[in-house]
């Protein structure tokens, strides 16, 4: 009989420090990049279906081959309130060249004479797009839909690919708190609570515990600076401690402190450097030096990630005196790389997050957030792929 290999802690330790030592934290980071951009080609897919669903190449067609977003609602037929969500998938769709889009320049707006949406985004069919017309048009005697919905078949079969097709086909503002495109897809089952209650098969937990373990050490190599000086810190939403842990073993003086659910904090380790506090941080965060925030704000709302920072300008001191709010997160357009494969998977990405009701944000939209939290500055540290380290100061 065969012993099936079963690797102990130190195995996975010896194994992660042997991979340091034979490539760098950018080679690792750029290997990690090509497996997410591949993993998320489903969302190139997905998208490619709602649009053909929501007839936006017709809808551009019939307002003369260019529109702005609210002209393409309006000629689609879509709810006013899926506008957010519209522009997140036309990003998608005209980062992988389905359609174009044309940013005019607000002072070319104003010589115009233009007011009001003027300088939106103006999208525009490409020989791609044209195809997939359905009506009759000049500009596309030859349709390709059918046989592009063909090849989407697989797609249009997923869970997930039908709780977002049904997301954007709602006719009504959802209510606060409603059913997100994944609770649609799930019977009324948050991703949270998926995760509690089907872990066998929906492994939530183990793969946000990976995804720490791969960061942090490079996270510490590359960004070590960022905790120095350091008195206290506490990972909010820090989970079972992975990445609390990392930085107390890096930084022995450092108290660190871990914020969780009393759910989640009755399963937490003992023995360990890490003092763990059940909580909310929607309510509060105990006070420290500094408030860490690795891969949070981006499963939640503007006005959600708002009231979490006002609670984390509420636990630090004020920066002169070493307080900051350090986030681990997506910047996008801001990878450190003029490599189109970031802009495009962290766009793919926030159609996955989309599906929690969770945003992907670009730096305006970070610092809309900021600001309205109470917070005076801010920068951006575009060093980990597709991540990036925002340090935030009262």
């Amino acid at each position: 009989m065969i012993t099936p290999f079963r690797a102990n802690k130190n195995d996975h330790h010896r194994s992660k420090m042997a991979l340091l030592a034979e490539y760098s934290c950018q080679e690792l980071l750029r290997a990690q990049l090509q497996l997410w951009h591949q993993s998320l080609g489903f969302f190139k897919s997905l998208a490619l279906l709602i649009a053909s669903d929501l007839r936006i190449a017709d809808a551009i067609d019939r307002l003369g081959g260019a529109a702005t977003l609210a002209q393409i609602l309006d000629e689609a037929g879509i709810h006013p309130c899926r506008l957010s969500d519209l522009r997140r998938l036309m990003r998608v769709l005209t980062v992988s060249g389905i359609f174009g889009v044309h940013r005019p320049a607000a002072a070319a707006a104003a010589a115009d004479g233009r007011h009001g949406g003027g300088g939106d985004p103006v999208y525009k069919l490409t020989a791609a797009s044209r195809l997939l017309i359905r009506g009759e048009s000049l500009t596309s005697p030859f349709p390709c839909v059918e046989y592009v919905e063909l090849m989407l078949q697989p797609c249009q079969g997923s869970p997930v690919a039908n709780g977002m097709r049904a997301w954007f086909q709602q006719d009504q503002q959802p209510q606060p708190g409603g059913l997100s495109p994944f609770a649609l897809a799930f019977n009324g089952r948050t991703i949270w609570e998926r995760a509690e209650h089907d872990a066998a098969a929906f492994p939530f937990d183990n793969a946000m515990a990976s995804d720490t373990a791969f960061l942090m050490p490079i996270v510490l190599k590359e960004c070590a600076e960022v905790f120095q000086g350091l008195t206290s810190l506490v990972d909010v939403a820090g989970g079972l401690g992975g990445a609390a842990a990392t930085i107390a073993a890096a930084f022995p003086d450092m108290k660190c402190i871990v914020l969780d659910l009393p759910q989640v904090v009755a399963k937490a380790p003992s023995g360990t450097s890490v003092r763990y506090v059940a909580g909310d941080m929607f309510e509060s965060i105990p006070p420290a030096n500094a408030v860490f925030l690795k891969w949070i704000l981006h499963d939640w709302t503007d006005d959600e990630c708002v009231k979490i920072l006002k609670n984390c300008r509420q636990a630090i001191p004020p920066r002169d005196a070493g307080g900051k709010v350090i986030i681990i997160d997506i910047v996008i357009g801001s990878s450190g790389s003029s490599d189109i494969k970031h802009l495009d998977t962290q766009v793919l990405y926030d159609l996955l997050i989309m599906n929690v009701n969770g945003i992907e944000r670009d730096e305006q939209e970070w610092k809309k957030i900021f600001f309205e939290a109470g917070f005076k500055d801010y920068k951006i540290i575009p060093v980990l792929g597709v991540r990036s380290i925002i340090e935030l100061y009262p």
